[in-house]
């Protein structure tokens, strides 16, 4: 989100920016690294062309990415962070191939967790789908869960980010701050009436840390 990019933004040093097709990147180092950042916006597409644009531009070594989701897991309320250890597409189907591969990939992507460096109260592990629906009731998330029960969060854009890194060969590291559980019975009465706000620095403190220690 914008508020997250301009949360980093004051980290970079010798900090400079250039476009790259439709794409906005500020770029300059944190902790001796070159970091590139960029706003994606919402939906694969739009997180498929700006991972690629990314790792053509830049060749990094880590992809980072941060964003909001809704909860799909018991044990995940509003507010908290899923950072995840594997992510699906859960809108997709091809005959010959179980629900949510893509032919000639991984039915389940694989990215970095960092376990010894991001943890405390709210963090939580665990599967991430997504799928280009914003999910909103309980009904929408059964039918998720029946094809992946074990999936903690669901966004819009992290599979495909997923998908892009892993076709070139580059880490892959994602976390989603809860914003709803529409599959739970806490579901909106939870929802802070200053989500937006709080959100962008939740993420922030777990963006800073990983940064300024990798």
């Amino acid at each position: 989100m914008s508020k997250e990019l301009g949360l980093i933004l004051p980290m970079l040093e010798d900090h400079s920016t250039e476009t790259r097709g439709c794409t906005l990147f500020h770029t300059g180092t944190i902790n001796g690294n070159k970091v590139a950042l960029m706003e994606c916006g919402i939906g694969k597409v739009n997180a498929a062309v700006g991972a690629t644009t990314l790792i053509d531009a830049y060749a990094p070594d880590l992809v980072i990415s941060t964003g909001v989701s809704a909860g799909a897991s018991e044990d995940v309320a509003v507010m908290d962070t899923v950072i995840a250890t594997e992510l699906v597409h859960h809108d997709f189907w091809c005959i010959g191939e179980e629900w949510g591969q893509v032919p000639g990939c991984p039915l389940r992507f694989k990215a970095e967790t960092f376990d010894d460096l991001l943890s405390g109260e709210g963090v939580k592990r665990g599967l991430i789908a997504t799928g280009e629906l914003f999910i909103s009731s309980k009904e929408e998330v059964d039918r998720i869960r029946e094809h992946f029960p074990d999936v903690k969060a669901i966004d819009m854009e992290s599979a495909a980010i997923a998908q892009v890194c892993g076709m070139r060969g580059v880490d892959f590291f994602c976390m989603r701050v809860i914003s709803d559980s529409p599959w739970t019975s806490h579901d909106n009465s939870r929802q802070y009436e200053n989500f937006w706000d709080e959100a962008p620095a939740r993420s922030f403190g777990l963006v800073k840390k990983l940064l300024q220690s990798i």
